[in-house]
């Protein structure tokens, strides 16, 4: 347990956010008096200082401070996480690969500086100086956020919008998932009455958002292809009923699960122009597979990807997850081996982040025997591999508590990469959102902060108070 004090209570989330940065696993509690602790952090805000102390017991370990201007909320916030950087890494003995850069959109910050007129050396610099980032990582953030001007160039995404349709059912949960999933055995028959609902909301956005332009489209979950091919045509119809998709740059439905695949799933959404679709093994390893609960084979991920190429479809991602239970370097290998074979049009490459809501995090005890370990060296291995299939990053973002203080980054053939994900993940426009769990994000003129608007997660709940929902969109545009 990590004993955090901050006087006067204040920056508790980046404090948080430094603190489980390096002591990954550890619980903590803040102006909390605890009878033992693996380290005890104090924080004092002072009139033009800050003093941060850190303790094994009652023994002090380390002691320093930093001046700020206090009237400067930024600045204030740089010059804290800069002193508990160091202080922590003293204890440590190590840096973190992306220093104490702890928010979830590291392209966003040098992108947001070119906008600003700095050229490529002055945006190393400030990176470095400002947040202590390691120049494999800044290589990677800076790629990124160039490869996303590139694409963006092309699309008028300024003033328009992206839409987001959840579908929250699964065959199975797997046992680190945190979304908003439904085992599809146990609501099977509930799937028609969501999809109405869906399409309700859906009606009424379209009308309200019909003098803007939609720029991509994103169906995701969940698994939409727990869908049957019927349901999947009939939410695919009231999109185009309600939306003009005469300037829609992707459209994306994520196939997911590959024991959801099936060839009438597939030619359904061909016939129906999606452009992009998903196909996520997260591992090519078996007996990973059956420790995170997937029930599906590696041979079903190989028969559903050759499936979907037959039926024509041009442009596939694979999603893969570094950290999983007991996975070697020789396993990740393996499993970028495969998709080598494959041939995929894109991979994203996920860092097992515990999310509160998992299995895995709620039973932690349970499976205290498994090892989830993940570094700069995996991940570099992910992007030999990538580099091999002829793809370069263009997407980023990053998590709490994900394993070895890691990112998600995908990449893509050129021409191939997730619109969708650009748009959102760097907070270029507003993603209207629809379905259970799904959160619609609108920015500030300034890009620099968001409003979202919440739906609710219980299918059953979202189904029940569909109009409630449709009204909470509604007040954005009464205002």
């Amino acid at each position: 347990m990590i004993d955090i004090q901050i006087e006067p209570k204040q920056f508790e989330y980046d404090i948080q956010s430094m603190v489980q940065a390096f002591y990954v696993g550890q619980p903590f509690k803040i102006n909390e008096d605890l009878e033992e602790s693996y380290r005890t952090l104090k924080v004092i805000f002072q009139e033009e200082k800050i003093t941060a102390s850190l303790y094994d017991e009652a023994k002090k370990l380390f002691e320093d401070e930093i001046c700020c201007d206090f009237q400067d909320r930024r600045e204030t916030k740089n010059a804290l996480k800069k002193l508990l950087y160091c202080l922590m890494r003293k204890d440590i003995g190590q840096d973190l690969p992306w220093g104490n850069l702890t928010g979830i959109r590291p392209a966003k910050i040098p992108g947001m500086l070119k906008e600003q007129g700095l050229s490529d050396e002055a945006i190393r610099k400030e990176m470095k100086e400002t947040y202590f980032i390691s120049d494999n990582k800044l290589d990677l953030a800076m790629d990124v956020s160039n490869m996303e001007h590139k694409v963006l160039s092309n699309v008028n995404y300024k003033g328009n919008y992206s839409l987001y349709v959840g579908i929250p059912f699964c065959p199975t949960t797997c046992l680190y998932c945190s979304f908003t999933s439904y085992p599809l055995n146990r609501y099977k028959e509930k799937v028609d009455a969501y999809v109405d609902s869906v399409i309700k909301e859906l009606r009424f956005l379209g009308k309200q958002l019909q003098d803007k332009e939609l720029n991509s489209v994103y169906i995701g979950g969940g698994t939409p292809t727990t869908l049957e091919p019927a349901q999947l045509d009939r939410l695919v119809n009231a999109l185009k009923d309600n939306f003009d998709f005469s300037n829609v740059k992707e459209f994306t439905v994520e196939a997911g699960r590959p024991d959801s695949i099936t060839r009438d799933k597939l030619m359904t959404l061909k016939k129906q122009n999606v452009s992009r679709i998903s196909i996520n093994p997260q591992t090519m390893n078996q007996e990973t597979l059956d420790i995170i609960g997937r029930k599906h084979s590696v041979k079903q991920v190989i028969q559903a990807f050759n499936l979907a190429r037959d039926c024509g479809m041009d442009n596939i991602n694979m999603d893969f997850i570094i950290g999983l239970p007991n996975e070697t370097e020789d396993m990740v290998k393996y499993s970028m081996e495969q998709a080598l074979k494959l041939a995929p049009d894109g991979i994203t490459v996920h860092s097992l982040a515990l999310k509160r809501g998992s299995r895995l995090n709620m039973n932690r005890q349970k499976y205290s025997d498994l090892n989830f370990d993940n570094n700069t060296k995996l991940m570099d291995i992910t992007k030999e591999y990538a580099y091999e299939m002829g793809m370069k990053p263009y997407y980023l973002y990053r998590q709490k508590n994900m394993a070895g203080n890691q990112e998600n980054v995908g990449y893509s053939l050129p021409g191939k990469e997730g619109i969708y994900n650009i748009l959102m993940m760097g907070d270029y426009q507003n993603v209207w959102a629809c379905g259970a769990g799904a959160v619609t994000k609108l920015l500030s003129s300034d890009r620099k902060s968001a409003t979202r608007i919440d739906t609710l997660k219980n299918v059953d709940q979202y189904i029940d108070r569909i109009d409630e929902m449709i009204d909470r969109k509604r007040s954005y545009f009464v205002n």
